[in-house]
């Protein structure tokens, strides 16, 4: 499948950029996130990134297919481990949850998620607002569809009980992720203890096993 095929297709699967493509990415991030949606165009990608627009449209077809690619990148931060090694022990699972909690938090705090969720907003009256449709469906969507799969896997093993994979993962996320989020979009600053993210997230999940936790 191709790179542009996979980006429209409904499954989510994972996305394996290659180091330039993800270089490139980065850099149409900057162009997003300094410019707007307006200042991404292949040729102005390509001056910034140093490759031919050939390459881009190669690697991504065209603008929409690039804009979806740059959001499926960000997105992409967040990492999954593979079922057979997230679930091998409940000690195990735990710190994966941990650890996915907070590549969350990196994400969505982050400058440049902040600066494209403010962009998206901003155009949010507009029909085609592709940036926010994006960001939900690329971004959103697809870390909650994965963030289920790995929840159910945990109820699977025995280490969870809850009756609903989207409504045990939106209490995880909310724990996890509080108010913080709005406040960074409405111009606010993280506490020193907020910047804390591993923190955070040991927190987060901690609070989550007393609700789903199974003791063993």
């Amino acid at each position: 499948m191709s790179l542009t095929a996979a980006l429209t297709d409904q499954d989510f699967e994972n996305i394996d950029f290659t180091p330039r493509q993800e270089a490139v990415l980065e850099c149409a991030l900057g162009l997003l996130v300094e410019g707007g949606e307006k200042a991404l165009t292949t040729a102005g990608l390509a001056r910034k990134a140093n490759c031919s627009k050939e390459s881009l449209y190669k690697w991504f077809g065209d603008r929409d297919g690039l804009l979806a690619a740059v959001v499926a990148y960000q997105a992409s931060k967040v990492h999954f481990p593979p079922e057979s090694g997230a679930t091998a022990d409940g000690a195990t699972y735990r710190a994966y949850l941990v650890d996915f909690a907070t590549e969350l938090l990196a994400v969505l705090f982050g400058e440049t998620s902040v600066a494209l969720n403010r962009l998206s907003i901003g155009q949010s009256k507009r029909e085609d607002n592709r940036l926010g449709h994006l960001l939900l469906v690329r971004g959103k969507r697809m870390i909650a569809a994965k963030a289920r799969g790995l929840l159910e896997a945990g109820r699977h093993r025995g280490y969870l009980r809850f009756d609903d994979a989207t409504e045990a993962y939106q209490v995880l996320y909310g724990l996890a992720v509080r108010d913080v989020h709005i406040r960074l979009l409405l111009g606010d600053e993280a506490s020193e203890q907020e910047r804390d993210l591993k923190g955070q997230a040991q927190l987060a999940v901690d609070r989550f096993y007393k609700l789903f936790g199974v003791s063993l």
